[in-house]
């Protein structure tokens, strides 16, 4: 069978959340069928991992896009009803790359909304589309979170996305998302459209418990640092958690890892105590060293590979409800779930003060994903998915 897969980024190398998912994907279907891999190229590490997949059978084209280019070009979608997702990802070139291959292919796969857009003419193809979470939501959180006029603006997007995925789910024959809150969230808000839920899992090779003890006093972040929800979560802990934590333990400090920090999230690295890494070979070196993982998100849907990386690794983990949520632990159980800057600080002067308890913890996690989050598991869903969607 020969299969289309349609992605925001070029799915390779896994090292960020869409990525480590679309590469997945890909990665277990190619090995029964023929992908043809589209996608957008963002940047020369993009275009370079082009190369990789060709290496590794995968033929792989990419259009390359200046994200903040294509934003000002879908500014005047404002003045309509179209939503802005859809313009900055809406491409004369894209549409003709997909119209030279979907026709050739058995079945159409889109990752994220915004590249569902191009399958909606081919309705004679089998099509399943990798919603996730719900954008729209994410858009709606955002409006929750700014000022006028970025507050109207995310507000707008929400409403126009949603009516958005209410078509796209209605028309294609399965919508796959990545949770069970987010499956509930979308049978609310697209009632009668086909969906099903497979979650991530974690590389349990790549991240694992390491050999050596922790450094005392270290708390670890890790994430894509021009994402707003990670640069607001870094900005809220370094500015309103961590003063708390070093008044009664002066030696702690924060290490921020991460691709493309912002001038906002550099500013934080004049901070006593805290360090802004920029681009790493490997988040885990950094996770092996700390002592406490956190995930201070106040806006997040999903499952945050953040966190499954820093329990595989054996850390204690704290994080606010919406960094943990669709992870299915209790707080206590695999990590402690805390919502406001004086909790958080307490929970990780808690674990400081018990380092016993803080590793009992991290094994509870390790054990965790280990149960719940195997690969091997989300793939073969995947598998039984793409054959039911084939059989109709």
């Amino acid at each position: 069978m020969r299969i289309l897969y349609l992605s925001q980024r070029v799915p390779f190398p896994p090292n960020r959340g869409d990525k480590i998912s679309t590469w997945r994907h890909i990665e277990r279907l190619s090995a029964d069928h023929e992908v043809v891999s589209l996608s957008f190229a963002h940047d020369d590490a993009d275009r370079e991992a082009l190369g990789e997949l060709a290496r590794r059978g995968i033929e792989a084209h990419a259009v390359d896009l200046d994200t903040r280019r294509a934003k000002l070009k879908a500014a005047p979608l404002l003045l309509t009803s179209k939503p802005l997702t859809l313009g900055v990802f809406g491409s004369a070139e894209m549409t003709a790359l997909v119209d030279r291959h979907a026709p050739d292919c058995d079945l159409l796969i889109g990752f994220s909304s915004s590249m569902g857009q191009y399958l909606l003419k081919y309705t004679e193809h089998p099509r399943i589309q990798f919603i996730v979470e719900l954008d729209s939501d994410k858009w709606a959180q955002y409006a929750g979170f700014t000022k006028p006029p970025m507050k109207w603006v995310y507000a707008r997007e929400a409403k126009t996305l949603l009516a958005f995925e209410r078509k796209l789910c209605h028309a294609v024959d399965m919508s796959v998302l990545v949770t069970p809150l987010e499956g509930e969230i979308f049978r609310d808000r697209i009632p009668g459209a086909p969906c099903t839920v497979i979650r991530n899992g974690v590389d349990l090779e790549q991240f694992h418990p390491g050999e050596n003890a922790p450094e005392a006093g270290h708390f670890v972040f890790t994430g894509v640092m021009d994402y707003f929800p990670n640069v607001d979560g870094c900005v809220w802990f370094a500015r309103e958690i961590l003063p708390l934590v070093r008044a009664r333990h002066p030696e702690a400090r924060f290490t921020i890892v991460g691709n493309h920090p912002t001038p906002e999230v550099r500013a934080l690295g004049e901070l006593e105590g805290v360090e802004v890494t920029g681009f790493v070979p490997s988040t885990s070196d950094y996770l092996a060293r700390a002592a406490v993982a956190i995930a201070p998100l106040r806006i997040a849907r999903g499952i945050q590979n953040k966190v499954l990386e820093a329990m595989a690794m054996g850390l204690a983990v704290v994080g606010t409800t919406h960094a943990t949520q669709g992870v299915g632990a209790e707080d206590g159980d695999a990590y402690l779930v805390r919502d406001t800057a004086e909790a958080f600080a307490e929970a990780c002067c808690a674990l400081l003060d018990a380092p016993h308890e803080a590793a009992a913890l991290g094994q509870r996690a390790r054990a965790f994903v280990e149960a719940h989050f195997q690969w091997e598991d989300a793939l073969v869903l995947l598998d039984d998915m793409v054959e039911g969607v084939m059989r109709g």
